[in-house]
């Protein structure tokens, strides 16, 4: 049976970067599931090492490498297995990619490729670790100490445009993008160009994900209902919601299995 593990990054000389480290294992399980992938505002690198997982992102199927760089995404998509599942991943800050590796994020939007050879040298060790037998916990912590180190020699600064993601974040996505702009002192076209390159969507859509997302943790409420996730979520009303709700997840909210264990929930709800 499948075992799903995530564990939010605890080191704070690491979390401006990381949001966090999962990992999957089928033990010996072979049989081929097809999962639902809907954002969550987060890139992530990724680690295969057990077989291939194939990928359907605009229509066509395609098999994966092993060693991968997911940027945002705007749509659902679906994936795979073909065999046996071990996977590694670092979910990283919407930043954090692109800080570390200068990625430009929008030419990674909609995509999960192969990490580039320049990039993948400089993460031998990570993945050597992310492939290894050790326990999950004992691979975070060695992840966890070598990304110390490698900030350790990074000039990392924060800036006024990662202060509007924060800030976003921070308001699940229910601000208005005119009062962040007044909050953190950036203009509207200097926050358009960091979100293109740091982030790999506009603000206005990335606002849309965040607070997209939040419906999953307010499901886990007890006593919730639908008006009170459409308040919460500061939709102008239940149709606006299900609209938005359908366009992230191709289904009506009310017939989406929110509690089904899946990778799409799984990461949601964290």
């Amino acid at each position: 049976m499948e075992k799903i593990y995530f564990q939010e990054d605890s080191t704070p000389k690491t979390s401006g970067i990381i949001k966090g480290f999962w990992h999957i294992d089928s033990n010996e399980d072979v049989s081929v599931i097809r999962e639902k992938i809907i954002p969550d505002g987060y890139p992530e690198l990724i680690f295969h090492y057990g077989d291939y997982y194939r990928t359907n992102i605009n229509g066509v199927w395609q098999i994966q490498g092993l060693n991968l760089i997911a940027g945002q995404i705007k749509d659902h998509f679906f994936l795979e297995n073909t065999g046996e599942s071990k996977i590694f991943g670092i979910k990283f800050q919407p930043w954090g990619l692109s800080e570390l590796f200068n990625i430009k994020m929008s030419d990674v939007t909609d995509k999960v490729i192969e990490i580039p050879e320049d990039i993948l040298d400089k993460l031998i060790p990570i993945k050597n670790i992310s492939v290894s037998s050790l326990p999950f916990v004992e691979k975070v912590m060695k992840i966890e100490n070598w990304f110390v180190e490698f900030l350790s020699n990074l000039d990392l600064r924060s800036s006024k445009g990662q202060e509007a993601v924060e800030l976003m974040i921070k308001n699940k996505g229910k601000l208005e993008l005119k009062d962040i702009q007044n909050e953190v002192g950036i203009s509207e076209r200097n926050l358009e160009r960091y979100f293109k390159t740091k982030i790999g969507l506009s603000p206005k859509y990335y606002s849309r994900i965040i607070r997209f997302s939040h419906v999953f943790k307010l499901v886990q409420s007890d006593g919730i209902d639908w008006s009170d996730i459409v308040f919460l979520t500061g939709f102008y009303d239940q149709s606006h919601f299900i609209k938005n709700f359908k366009e992230f997840t191709g289904e009506d909210p009310s017939k989406y299995s929110f509690f089904e264990k899946n990778l799409a929930n799984f990461f949601l709800k964290k």
